[in-house]
């Protein structure tokens, strides 16, 4: 059992740190596995039918509950970590009101629940959400915990994006794999994000030495680094984007502006103090970044729907 103080923790505190420790106000992380699903009804020809509608919605839940789990581990293996947090400090097993035993047997049944619900969608959807899983335990759990290791940190964290897309992809098809160019460019997004928020906490603790007691990787960063490796990753995305839309999609190139534009906003957000990009989840409260995702999203889904033949016309594929 884990206790925070001489007091005894009350059931109703604990049976509520329980429930907290799932970060279910994280869930909005999984519109990332609506590309998935968009994408592969665009390139499967599928419509909105009752049965596909049941089969996105079981995925959801399915992805849900191994994000779930993910973060039961999370919290309870960073709680002596997070009590060095300014604001993390005030997570429940931080605080103590999390029992240890109960915990993992949390993560363990979350997990079990979620890749028994996935498995009525198939055999590669259960791998998928399987290595969601696997990941999160590399993440979290030594002897790897590899968020402690500079910039693997970062790209092991991130490949949780293209795992989600793989989730929305196989709630929709089976028979066929998403794009491989894609999946890299989704990974390198992610990474570009994450390593933007790992220069947001680096920049708002400040000192070095308090950065590293709570996060090791950061006895490794600097904020000149990491601003280094956020400039490689967005060149990495676009250049894996770039091959996608031209193998795939040429009309994915008119988003180009707006997917710039929205990434410059990001980055700008992430010099704030108390930034959102340290906390994902509250993202959705800053009107500067929530103008240009949704008009990206939106000319992105209406672009993989649309032809648009004088695109073909300005920027024909070149013969062998």
């Amino acid at each position: 059992m884990t206790t925070s103080s001489r007091r005894p923790v009350k059931a109703y505190d604990r049976i509520a740190a329980h429930f907290r420790i799932m970060r279910l106000d994280h869930s909005i992380k999984q519109l990332f596995i609506v590309p998935g699903i968009v994408l592969a009804m665009a390139m499967a020809g599928s419509s909105l039918s009752a049965k596909l509608l049941i089969r996105i919605l079981v995925g959801l839940v399915a992805a849900t509950l191994i994000a779930c789990s993910n973060y039961v581990i999370n919290e309870i293996l960073d709680a002596p970590f997070d009590r060095l947090h300014p604001t993390k400090k005030n997570r429940p097993a931080a605080r103590g009101l999390v029992h240890s035993g109960w915990g993992y047997a949390q993560w363990i049944v979350m997990m079990l629940a979620g890749l028994a619900l996935g498995s009525l969608l198939g055999r590669a959807f259960v791998l998928s959400a399987a290595a969601l899983w696997i990941m999160g335990c590399i993440y979290n759990i030594r002897p790897m915990r590899s968020k402690d290791i500079p910039y693997i940190d970062v790209l092991s964290e991130s490949i949780n994006n293209p795992l989600r897309f793989c989730l929305g992809w196989y709630s929709v098809v089976t028979a066929t794999l998403p794009p491989a160019s894609l999946l890299v460019s989704y990974w390198m997004l992610g990474c570009y994000f994450m390593s933007l928020k790992r220069f947001s906490e680096y920049r708002q603790i400040a000192n070095p030495a308090i950065a590293a007691s709570y996060r090791s990787s950061f006895a490794h960063y600097s904020e000149a680094s990491l601003l280094n490796s956020a400039t490689f990753y967005a060149a990495a995305s676009m250049l894996f984007f770039g091959a996608f839309m031209m193998r795939y999609r040429i009309e994915l190139i008119l988003s180009f502006p707006v997917v710039a534009w929205l990434m410059a906003v990001y980055f700008s957000l992430s010099f704030r103090h108390e930034s959102a990009v340290q906390n994902p989840e509250h993202l959705y409260s800053e009107p500067l970044l929530m103008v240009p995702l949704c008009i990206c999203v939106a000319l992105i889904v209406l672009l993989l729907f649309v032809n648009v033949p004088w695109i073909g016309t300005m920027f024909p594929k070149s013969n062998p």
